[in-house]
C-alpha cells in the first residue's frame, strides 16, 4: 500500500507516444499491399481453393495450379479469377498499411534513447504485437474474402453472397460478431508468420549491409530489397503454413467446425500431415512475388514521403 500523499508515476505525455506514429508508413504499406494483391489475386484464389480441398462432393476437383486457373477461366472468365478481390484488396491494403504503421511505431518507441540496434528477438516481438493489433481490425475482411472465394460457379444454389457488403451483412445477421471473427485464434497464432518474416527481413538487411561495408540503415537497391523480401517470406511460409489451412477451413461456409482443435483432428484423421500443407505451392507462388512487390513499393514510397516531408 502506498504511503499517504505518495504520487503515482506520471504517464508519458501523448506527444511522447504520438511522435512515434508516422503516416508515411501507413500510406506506403497500403500502396504496396493494394498493388501486389491486384496483380496476384488469381493465385490467392487458387491457394484458398486448394487449402479447403477436403473431398466434399460440392467442391470442384483440380489437378494442379494451371488446371485450376484454366477451369475457373473457362467457367466465368476474368470475373471468376477475381472472385473475392474487393475484400482481398481492402484487407491486404489495410493489413499491410496498419502492420507497417504499428510495427514502425513500436520499433521506434523501443529504440528511443538507445544507441544499440534492436535484437532479433525484439524485432520478433515488435512484429508479433503489430500483427495482433492489425488482425483485430482486419479479421472480418478475411472471413468475407474466404466466403466469396469459396462460392463455386457450378453450384449456383451455393452462391449466398452478391458482394463484399452483402457478405458482411449476411454473416453478421446469421452468425453475429462470432461469424466475422471466425479463424481469429489461428490468425492470432499466425502473427508468428509475420513476426518471423519481419525479423528475418530486418536481420538480412543489416547483415547484408555489414557484409558489404555499408551503414546498417543504408538504403538497398530494388534487387537487394527483392532478395531480402523473398528469402524472409519463404522462411516464414515454410515455418507456419499449417495455420493458414486451419484458418481457411474455419472460415469456410460449407462445413461448420466446432473450433480450431476440431479442424486439426479432422484434417489429421482424414488427410494426415499432407492435409496441413495443401495449397502451399500456389501459396509460395503467390505470396513470394506479392511480398517482394509490397516491400519494394513500401520502401520506395516511404522514403519518398519522408524526403518530401523534410523538404517542407
Amino acid at each position: 500500500m502506498k504511503a499517504q500523499g505518495q504520487s503515482r508515476p506520471a504517464s508519458p505525455p501523448l506527444s511522447t507516444v504520438f511522435r512515434h506514429v508516422r503516416y508515411e508508413n501507413l500510406v506506403a504499406g497500403v500502396s504496396g499491399g493494394v498493388l501486389s494483391n491486384l496483380v496476384l489475386h488469381p493465385l490467392d484464389l487458387v491457394k484458398i481453393r486448394f487449402a479447403v480441398s477436403d473431398g466434399l462432393e460440392l467442391r470442384p476437383k483440380y489437378k494442379g495450379v494451371v488446371h485450376c486457373l484454366t477451369s475457373i477461366w473457362k467457367m466465368n472468365g476474368i470475373r471468376g479469377l477475381y472472385q473475392g478481390v474487393t475484400p482481398n484488396v481492402w484487407g491486404a491494403g489495410l493489413s499491410w498499411g496498419l502492420y507497417f504503421f504499428f510495427y514502425n511505431a513500436i520499433k521506434s518507441y523501443k529504440t528511443e534513447g538507445r544507441k544499440e540496434r534492436l535484437t532479433a528477438t525484439e524485432y520478433l516481438t515488435s512484429a508479433a504485437q503489430a500483427g495482433a493489433m492489425t488482425l483485430c481490425v482486419t479479421n472480418p475482411l478475411w472471413v468475407t474474402k474466404t466466403r466469396l472465394m469459396l462460392q463455386y460457379d457450378h453450384s449456383p444454389a451455393e452462391r449466398r453472397y452478391s458482394g463484399m457488403v452483402d457478405a458482411v451483412v449476411k454473416i453478421y445477421r446469421a452468425e453475429g460478431m462470432r461469424g466475422l471473427y471466425r479463424g481469429f485464434v489461428p490468425g492470432l497464432l499466425g502473427t508468428s508468420h509475420g513476426a518471423l518474416q519481419f525479423m528475418a527481413y530486418e536481420v538480412l538487411k543489416v547483415k547484408y549491409n555489414k557484409h558489404i561495408n555499408r551503414l546498417p540503415d543504408a538504403q538497398l537497391s530494388t534487387v537487394e530489397y527483392v532478395s531480402a523480401a523473398a528469402l524472409s517470406k519463404v522462411f516464414a511460409v515454410s515455418a507456419t503454413y499449417p495455420y493458414q489451412v486451419v484458418r481457411a477451413r474455419l472460415q469456410d461456409q460449407h462445413i461448420d467446425y466446432e473450433g480450431v482443435f476440431h479442424v486439426i483432428r479432422r484434417t489429421w484423421s482424414k488427410e494426415g500431415i499432407p492435409g496441413f500443407y495443401k495449397g502451399i505451392v500456389p501459396n509460395l507462388i503467390t505470396v513470394t512475388p506479392a511480398c517482394c512487390i509490397t516491400f519494394v513499393v513500401y520502401e520506395n514510397v516511404s522514403q519518398f514521403l519522408f524526403d518530401l516531408g523534410q523538404k517542407r
